[in-house]
């Protein structure tokens, strides 16, 4: 049996770590990995015990969770399988686009280091993932882009650099709204006071809570 199928509540625990810390920038504590997989603090107690013993995280100051090299060689791995996955069933298979995370979810681990090549080339290697995120190994490293929707002034125009990929619900406002990966728009009003932004994409205005704009990271283009 391959062996990526044997770990996974581990590997599980490494991606969460590595979308936390790398891809939302939020500081990674054991509370904070427990409510993203959905298990108890006991569980996620163990489960870090045994990325400690491993090698694969180290527990550091304030209780703050960070991967060691061999353990961001691991996640990366299993990231850019997903990826590839989400690639393979969106722009190939056709896929609803907010379907693609927890299909890919399922495929991930059983991709192995001989059919992930073969993946590779029939897609082309692609840089980016249908949500914008970018697939280690075949994208150019650095930080991503911190700001998100929340952030942006009224009068802004911005790009949309990604969207968070583990909420179909969302995903789904996401799809019927136009707010995509690569989509330009416009602030036309952040109204902390009222709890919303409201975006032009294209002809459509699209008036969102905060909570689902702090989920749209972005680049700034201009002030208007």
């Amino acid at each position: 049996m391959p062996q990526q199928v044997t770990h996974v509540a581990t590997d599980d625990a490494l991606t969460t770590i590595y979308r936390l810390g790398h891809d939302e920038g939020e500081d990674v504590i054991a509370v904070r990995v427990a409510e993203r997989l959905g298990v108890t603090n006991p569980t996620i107690s163990s489960t870090l015990g045994r990325l400690v013993r491993d090698g694969l995280i180290v527990i550091g100051a304030g209780k703050r969770i960070s991967l060691t090299p061999t353990g961001t060689t691991r996640a990366e791995s299993m990231i850019r399988r997903h990826r590839l996955a989400e690639c393979l069933l969106v722009n190939v298979l056709g896929l609803e686009w907010w379907r693609a995370y927890e299909e890919a979810h399922l495929l991930e681990h059983a991709i192995s280091a001989v059919t992930e090549p073969l993946i590779q080339a029939f897609l082309g290697h692609p840089t980016h993932s249908p949500f914008g995120y970018p697939i280690p190994g075949n994208a150019p490293e650095g930080p991503l882009p911190s700001e998100t929707l929340m952030d942006a002034a009224t009068g802004s125009i911005v790009t949309i650099d990604r969207v968070f990929e583990e909420s179909e619900d969302l995903l789904q406002f996401f799809q019927e709204s136009g707010i995509r990966a690569g989509v330009n728009c416009a602030v036309v009003e952040h109204a902390p006071a009222r709890g919303t932004v409201t975006v032009a994409v294209g002809e459509r205005e699209v008036v969102m809570g905060l909570q689902p704009a702090s989920r749209v990271w972005i680049t700034r283009t201009t002030d208007r």
